[in-house]
């Protein structure tokens, strides 16, 4: 297993971090997601054969919200 941390924009309550949760924890091979609210984060321990950083960034874009380099 892997583990990144993701900077997610646009974040402005306990439902965004939901939505953002959620998301990420629907992809394949993604193992825990933990979001934090501020600062804007997303923790994740994935398995890299199934999932990857562009599939998590798209995942989180496609939700509505950004991740910043």
């Amino acid at each position: 297993m892997s583990e990144i941390t993701l900077t997610v924009t646009g974040m402005s309550c306990g439902g965004c971090v939901n939505s953002v949760t959620n998301v990420l924890k629907a992809l394949p091979g993604v193992q825990t997601v933990e979001v934090t609210l501020a600062p804007g984060a997303a923790r994740v321990t994935y398995d890299p054969a199934h999932v990857d950083r562009p599939a998590m960034v798209a995942a989180i874009i496609d939700a509505g919200f950004g991740v910043s380099d």
